[in-house]
């Protein structure tokens, strides 16, 4: 049964300092970063790597920018509860310096493979940093180093290596970056999830190059990731890979009052090998794309593909199509629709898939704006149900005036599956809603106040949605000009 816990509060402060106009300094004592906004909802089922949720906590989102490269090398969201933090960013002339170092009372772990990735996380204390440098070059190029390390009981990660940005014209670019990691995990979890015992090493690299005219476009990319690359302040999901890409197209403008600002048509190609030469992916895709008046757009794709899992090389066929309207000033649409012939990971099969994602925008007056979004997913076996997913997602803002707002989220999930066609013993049917309000009051331009409450409910066979926990929570921030 579930029963009522105690009340946990947790007090925390955060500070930033410009020191100067291009240099800001920011430290945090155990904060709280996880309530004043809630991820946009996924459908975590049949998925074989890890999803990504991209961040939203404003103390790592400010100068998010200096921490880019071409791997993506530094998430922030790997940084779960932390004691403590600081951050600075700046720009000096041609030199642009971003650092930051936490000591997070969890050690979240992503274990990449080429045929997915597991996670776990140790509720351990760990202290990690990031180090970014970057050097403008010429006109619009730039060269940078980065390193990014973790260490914990029995545990760390290192990683290390060069990048650089090229732009040979207004239309032309290439990128590249290597890194070089190395690894040691608990002899425990390595053990529990097959990874290396000792200390293992690893390298990735990748290169880009694209051209963007006016009427033509074209690039090619290659990615090569070795099985022992861990980056855990990053986010690299699969490894194990060699990975080479293209595309070609061709765009043409219209004319003031023709039905169509711009046509354009292209085909791509990929062809991803473990590092043996073994195929594992291979796409050809053909797709084109519309815009037009009442900022309309509609982008059909066609691919054909094979996936290699658990021993199967499969041969699919993959439809997609977007379609965006925005028929005038507070009001916009998108669907989209994919069909295809889909893996089933759960049951190593092939199935037919359908996803349909909707999204509708409006604005009621000046004060309200709405925002809902559905997703649908039905996965069959000879057109019976293995399972359908729904979810719902509504955002509510209503504005008082220019010092204050109201917000109301919520995010419905409900799948609903048919145990017969698994291999397993599975809940047939599984539910959950998450709410979060949040009030926010500027008392002047230097004062902030957020006031809030969120909580989570599940539900599934034999147990009715019922709420799990909730949280209230209360962040004031005030700026001082020294």
């Amino acid at each position: 049964p579930m029963e009522n816990g105690k009340i946990n509060a947790e007090p925390g402060i955060t500070a930033r300092w410009g020191k100067t106009p291009n240099l800001m300094l920011n430290a945090t004592v155990n904060p709280d970063f996880s309530h004043v906004e809630a991820d946009v909802a996924q459908l975590e089922v049949n998925n074989r790597f890890a999803l990504y949720y991209p961040e939203k906590r404003p103390f790592f989102l400010e100068g998010a920018d200096f921490f880019m490269s071409p791997v993506e090398a530094v998430f922030t969201r790997t940084v779960v509860d932390p004691l403590w933090g600081v951050k600075t960013t700046g720009k000096a002339g041609r030199n642009s310096i971003g650092f930051f170092a936490a000591n997070d009372r969890y050690n979240n772990l992503l274990f990449p493979a080429n045929q997915g990735s597991l996670s776990t996380f140790l509720e351990e204390d760990t202290l990690g940093g990031v180090l970014r440098y970057k050097r403008d070059v010429g006109r619009g190029s730039s060269l940078g180093v980065l390193y990014a390390g973790r260490t914990g009981d029995d545990y760390f990660n290192h990683v290390a290596g060069v990048d650089g940005y090229i732009r040979f014209s207004n239309t032309k670019t290439a990128s590249f970056q290597y890194l070089g990691s190395q690894t040691k995990y608990p002899g425990e979890i390595a053990a529990n999830f097959g990874q290396k015992t000792g200390a293992f090493n690893g390298s990735a690299m990748t290169a880009d190059f694209s051209h963007y005219g006016r009427n033509w476009y074209y690039g090619a990319s290659y990615r090569d990731i070795d099985p022992g690359f861990r980056a855990d302040y990053g986010f690299v999901s699969r490894v194990d890979l060699r990975r080479f890409s293209g595309f070609f197209g061709a765009r043409k403008w219209g004319k003031n009052g023709d039905w169509f600002d711009t046509l354009s048509a292209s085909v791509g190609s990929s062809r991803t090998t473990d590092r043996d030469g073994n195929l594992t992916d291979r796409d050809l895709t053909f797709s084109a794309a519309y815009t037009g008046p009442l900022q309309s757009a509609f982008h059909p794709a066609f691919s054909f593909i094979k996936e290699y899992y658990n021993g199967v090389l499969y041969d699919r066929k993959h439809f997609f199509s977007v379609f965006e309207l925005k028929p005038f000033g507070g009001l916009s649409f998108s669907f989209i629709t994919i069909i295809e012939d889909a893996v089933d990971y759960s049951n190593s099969r092939l199935a037919d898939s359908l996803l349909l994602i909707s999204g509708t925008e409006f604005a009621l007056g000046k004060h309200l704006n709405i925002k809902v979004d559905h997703t649908y997913q039905r996965l069959s076996l000879k057109k019976e149900k293995i399972y359908t997913a729904n979810l719902l997602q509504t955002r509510f803002i209503y504005n008082f005036n220019v010092r204050s707002f109201l917000r109301a989220i919520l995010q419905y999930t409900n799948i609903d599956r048919n145990p017969a066609l698994y291999n397993f013993e599975i809940d047939p049917v599984t539910k959950g809603l998450f709410t979060q309000f949040l009030f926010s009051y500027k008392i002047n331009p230097q004062t902030v106040l957020f006031l809030g409450y969120s909580d989570n409910q599940s539900g599934m066979r034999g147990i009715d949605i019922t709420r799990t926990d909730r949280t209230f929570f209360l962040k004031i921030g005030y700026a001082l000009v020294l």
